[in-house]
Formats: structure tokens, C-alpha cells, sequence
């Protein structure tokens, strides 16, 4: 089978826009504690270490502010509530994904998200295709550690040789680069092109098309 046998998504700015219920979720938190609120453009500049890190940047002072702990959970209890409001895949996704299962490719997410939102917006959105989700949770590491890519790959029972990692921003950059994976980074989603090259990017995806002839190529 030419291609990776393979493929390792980020979740966040590459399979799915979940931009408005992030953005929604933070300001709710910050809105029950007066706290000034942030707009998507701010958010979309935070998104990618974390749940608990975007929070940190988001809230006036970080963790240094006395009801931080409040707010993080704030945030979170909201998230989980509401994080399937507005979030969809990005045009050709889908589609995308029918094309890989149907040639036979394995496919997995990792992502920083909260474990829980990872595991619920994968069951919802692509159960279809029964990928592996392993989100942020104790025990593992997150990115930019490749622990999270190895876990993935040893539940598809693929090596790291016959796989590649597809994501949107210098966290994804990092990630792959550590876990000795080649990357393909989309244009679509939460960073641009000027700042995935200053971290190294190679290889851009304007349009899921584009990144399906990344994918068959190998």
C-alpha cells in the first residue's frame, strides 16, 4: 500500500473548528467572576498547550489570581456542557476520513484537550471511523512530549516508521519532531504559515485535498 499506513491528527484547527465553543466556555468562566472577557482572536492565539493553560492566558494575573482555581473549573464545567454548540470538522474532513478507512489507513487523534471533551467530540463527530482518542490526562505526558503520539501508534500497532502526524500549529511541529515523525501542517486552522516556518514546518496543506496527496504520497 503506497502512503502511511498511519495517520496521527491533532484535533483543535485540524479535524475540527472548535474556536466559538472555547471562546464561549472562557468568557462564560470569566463572566461569572467579573473578569474582563477575551475575544476569539485572543483565544485562537491561546488554544493548543491545554485547557489549563488557556485559561492562565486568559485570565487577568494567571494563577496568581485568587480565584483561578474557581474559574479553571468554572471552565470547565461549562466545556463539557457545551462543546458541541458550534464546533464542526472542517470543510472536507469527513470526506477525508471516508477516503483513508476505505483505503485502509489507520488513524488516530491525540490532542491537548481535556481527555473527556477528546474522547466525547471523537464519538460524536467520527465514530464511523473508529479512531483512537487520547487526549490530556495524569499519567501521560502531553505535547510537545511524543508520549501521547507513542500510545496511539502502539493501539494501531503500527511503527513509527510507517506514519506521519497532521496538525496546525508549533505545538504540532514540536510533537512530531520529537516523536520522530514526519508532519503535515493545515493551513485551516489556529496559526499561520509565517509562524509554523519559523518552528520548522516543511510541508502545508492548504485544503483537504492537498492533504490527502500528502498522505498517499508517503
Amino acid at each position: 500500500m503506497a502512503g502511511y499506513e498511519a495517520i496521527v491528527f491533532d484535533l483543535d484547527g485540524t479535524l475540527l473548528d472548535t474556536l466559538e465553543d472555547l471562546t464561549d466556555s472562557v468568557n462564560a468562566a470569566l463572566q461569572s467572576f467579573s473578569c474582563p472577557l477575551r475575544t476569539i482572536g485572543q483565544v485562537r492565539t491561546d488554544v493548543g498547550n491545554g485547557i489549563r493553560n488557556l485559561m492562565i492566558r486568559s485570565v487577568e494575573n494567571g494563577e496568581a489570581h485568587p480565584d483561578f482555581e474557581h474559574l479553571f473549573l468554572a471552565f470547565r464545567e461549562h466545556y463539557k456542557a457545551n462543546c458541541r454548540n458550534k464546533t464542526k470538522p472542517y470543510a472536507g474532513i469527513t470526506e477525508l476520513l471516508r477516503t483513508l478507512q476505505r483505503d485502509g489507513r489507520k488513524m488516530a487523534i491525540v490532542s491537548n484537550k481535556a481527555d473527556f471533551a477528546v474522547k466525547e467530540l471523537n464519538e460524536y463527530y467520527f465514530k464511523e471511523f473508529g479512531m483512537a482518542a487520547i487526549g490530556e490526562r495524569e499519567g501521560i505526558a502531553r505535547k510537545p512530549a511524543p508520549d501521547t503520539v507513542f500510545e496511539a501508534l502502539r493501539i494501531l500497532g503500527v511503527p513509527a516508521e510507517r506514519a506521519v502526524y497532521v496538525g496546525d500549529s508549533e505545538v504540532d511541529v514540536k510533537t512530531a519532531c520529537a516523536a520522530g515523525l514526519p508532519c503535515i501542517s493545515v493551513l485551516w486552522g489556529f496559526r499561520s504559515r509565517a509562524l509554523l516556518e519559523e518552528y520548522g514546518a516543511r510541508r502545508f496543506a492548504e485544503n483537504a485535498e492537498e492533504l490527502l496527496e500528502w498522505l498517499k504520497r508517503g
